[in-house]
């Protein structure tokens, strides 16, 4: 495993590369966390081109909580599990506005408690919603993480636990939105890109590809 002084010295080389703020880093911490919800297993271009016409329809929490399911997945319906994402819409402001106030919690424990809310949902949330530091582990940062060996876990949880461990406090939130863009760039998940990759002498990963044709 490496050190958090190797870790950081990896991402303050990427870091000037891919400049780009988060898909989700939707300016607040509700936007942000809806955003996130529907993000799953759906590109982020179809979520930010649904986006403002959802909040165009259902501007309040209230009006999610006050809609059929029906209403808010004819606004979602081209995105991937867009029913079942408008129930947690629906159930989760019902209960930030029951429990909450109205207003999106700032710990993990109140996060992870809503409807729909995982731990990589609830760390995009306190990163990008509140500036609180937390590792977001996304199908990108699990996959590159493994191919630099940074993580051995299976599960996204444990490599949760191995890159706090390993990476410096101050950089968790950094990690997830330049991974996710260097995982599109150059880590690509079939076949990356090794060969125009700026931290190659860096890596473990021992597939190394060295053209298009490797």
């Amino acid at each position: 495993m490496p050190t958090k002084t190797q870790t950081a010295a990896l991402l303050h080389l990427l870091e000037p590369l891919y400049l780009a703020k988060g898909m989700v880093d939707m300016g607040d911490p509700e936007d942000t966390l809806i955003a996130t919800l529907l993000s799953a297993r759906t590109t982020d271009k179809q979520v930010l081109k649904v986006y403002p016409g959802l909040r165009q329809q259902f501007p309040t929490l209230m009006d999610f909580a006050t809609a059929t399911v029906e209403d808010i997945a004819k606004a979602i319906s081209s995105i991937g599990l867009y029913r079942n994402k408008a129930k947690a819409i629906q159930a989760l402001a019902r209960m930030l506005l029951a429990t909450h106030g109205g207003k999106v919690p700032h710990t993990m424990e109140e996060l992870v408690a809503i409807p729909g809310v995982g731990r990589k949902t609830a760390s995009c949330v306190l990163w990008y919603g509140f500036g609180i530091p937390a590792m977001a582990v996304d199908t990108h940062v699990f996959r590159i993480t493994h191919r630099l060996g940074w993580a051995e876990g299976k599960t996204v949880e444990r490599v949760e636990q191995e890159l706090c461990a390993h990476v410096p406090r101050t950089l968790w939130g950094t990690l997830n939105r330049v991974f996710v863009q260097f995982g599109r760039d150059v880590c690509k998940p079939i076949t990356p890109t090794c060969w125009r990759c700026p931290v190659k002498h860096l890596c473990a990963y021992k597939k190394k590809t060295k053209s298009y044709a490797s």
